[in-house]
């Protein structure tokens, strides 16, 4: 497996070769790159919306699995709190608009769930990444944060976060 300009180009078990785009990262004081995703009902969700206020986007690899549930749970939990220090939270995910509903509604999640089937967001943001288990390498994401500023900047990137105390984490760093 190597990395080759902003792909990751590895051999498949069949003996071909595959190449997948890689995220780039992002610095600090950038531009947030704009989008408009699908929430889970559906509606075009900008992110220029959200000027004037911080926007919390955390990225995590699937609805309604422990981590992911128990990350979406402890954001909800701190909602009010985020919402005192004037910023929105919202999640996005690969998973489809119908899947985020059903996730959204089964843990009573109090903030939008963007879906990013095509994963271009989730690319742009850098969460897109190559991951590791049981010996197997793949393409996936991973669970991040970022979050932007007022201005449409961003303020700081959280790569590779831990579920336990991470809502709580970026609530505290929010200046």
């Amino acid at each position: 497996m190597s990395k080759m300009d902003g792909f990751t180009v590895k051999k498949t078990s069949r003996g071909g070769v595959s190449a997948e785009r890689s995220s780039p990262a992002l610095e600090v004081g950038q531009a947030a790159p704009d989008f408009s995703l699908p929430d889970e009902e559906g509606r075009p969700v900008r992110l220029s919306e959200f000027r004037g206020k911080k926007v919390v986007l955390y990225f995590y690899p699937k609805d309604d699995t422990p981590g992911c549930t128990r990350e979406a749970c402890d954001f909800r939990d701190e909602r009010p709190d985020f919402n005192d220090r004037r910023a929105v939270i919202l999640g996005v995910s690969a998973d489809s608009g119908e899947s985020h509903k059903k996730f959204k509604a089964k843990y009573a999640l109090n903030f939008p769930l963007l879906s990013d089937p095509e994963r271009r967001v989730i690319q742009a943001y850098g969460a897109w990444k190559q991951k590791s288990m049981y010996g197997r390498t793949y393409m996936g994401i991973v669970r991040s944060t970022v979050i932007i500023d007022e201005k449409g900047r961003i303020e700081r990137v959280f790569p590779k976060v831990s579920v336990t105390g991470h809502a709580r984490e970026i609530l505290n760093s929010l200046r």
